[in-house]
C-alpha cells in the first residue's frame, strides 16, 4: 500500500503485465494530481503514469503546495524537507507496489514540482532514469546533498520560458550553470513563453524521452 502521497494512476497501453516504463508527474503550487496527466497523450503510450498530490493544502486559492515561499528560490525549510521525504518515500513505494521498470523510471515536474523533482534526482543518483524539469529551479542551500559528480546515469531536460513572470528565467540559467559543471547528461531549452509547458516544449520533451525509453534494462 502506498501511504506517502495521494496519487492517481493511468494504465499504459499494450501489455498489461509489465514491468512498464513509468513517469511520475509532480504538479506545481495551487494545483493537484489532476493537473498534469492531460499531457500524457503527447508521450509514448507504453508509459505508466503516476501523478502525485503535494502534501500541504494551499491556503491562497485552493489546491495543494509542496512548501511556502519567502523569496523566489528559497523554499521554507521544514515544509521542503517533509515534501522531499514524502516524495522520496512515494517513489520507493511505487517501485514495490506497481509494475514499474526501475531502469525506465522518469520524473516530470512543473514549477514547484520541478524543484521537488530536481531535488530528488540530484540527491539520489540512479533512482530515476531521467527528469523533465519545467519552469523551475534547483533549490540551493537546503538540507540536501546534491551529488553532482554521480549523475552519469540520469538524464535531465530543463525547459523554461524567457517571459516567465513567476520564476524568472535567470534561475533556470543558474541551473544550467550547475549542470554544466556536473557529469549529468542534460539538455537546456528556453522558449518564448510564460510560466507554462508549451506545445513546442512538449514536443522537445517527447523527443528527449523516446531514446531513453529504449528497451527494458537498456
Amino acid at each position: 500500500m502506498i501511504q506517502a502521497l495521494h496519487h492517481i494512476a493511468l494504465e499504459p497501453e499494450g501489455e498489461a503485465s509489465g514491468p512498464h516504463p513509468t513517469m511520475i508527474m509532480v504538479h506545481g503550487r495551487g494545483s493537484d494530481e489532476e493537473d498534469l496527466p492531460g499531457i500524457a497523450s503527447r508521450f509514448d503510450r507504453r508509459l505508466l503514469i503516476l501523478s502525485v498530490r503535494a502534501p500541504f493544502p494551499f491556503a491562497y486559492g485552493g489546491g495543494y503546495t509542496w512548501y511556502d515561499v519567502g523569496t523566489v528560490g528559497s523554499p521554507e525549510p521544514a515544509m521542503f524537507r517533509e515534501s522531499y521525504d514524502r516524495l522520496s518515500q512515494f517513489v520507493d513505494e511505487a517501485l514495490r507496489e506497481y509494475p514499474v521498470d526501475p531502469t525506465r523510471l522518469f520524473l516530470l515536474g512543473f514549477s514547484m514540482g520541478t524543484v521537488m523533482s530536481l531535488a530528488l534526482g540530484l540527491s539520489r543518483p540512479g533512482l530515476v532514469r531521467g527528469v523533465s524539469a519545467n519552469s523551475g529551479y534547483v533549490a540551493e542551500g537546503t538540507h540536501l546533498n546534491y551529488r553532482w559528480n554521480e549523475l552519469a546515469g540520469t538524464s535531465f531536460f530543463l525547459a523554461h520560458g524567457t517571459l516567465d513572470p513567476v520564476i524568472p528565467v535567470v534561475l533556470a540559467r543558474r541551473a544550467k550553470e550547475l549542470f554544466a559543471a556536473s557529469n549529468a547528461p542534460h539538455v537546456f531549452r528556453e522558449y518564448p513563453m510564460a510560466h507554462q509547458i508549451s506545445d513546442d516544449s512538449l514536443t522537445d520533451i517527447a523527443g528527449w524521452l523516446q531514446p531513453l525509453l529504449g528497451q527494458p534494462g537498456s
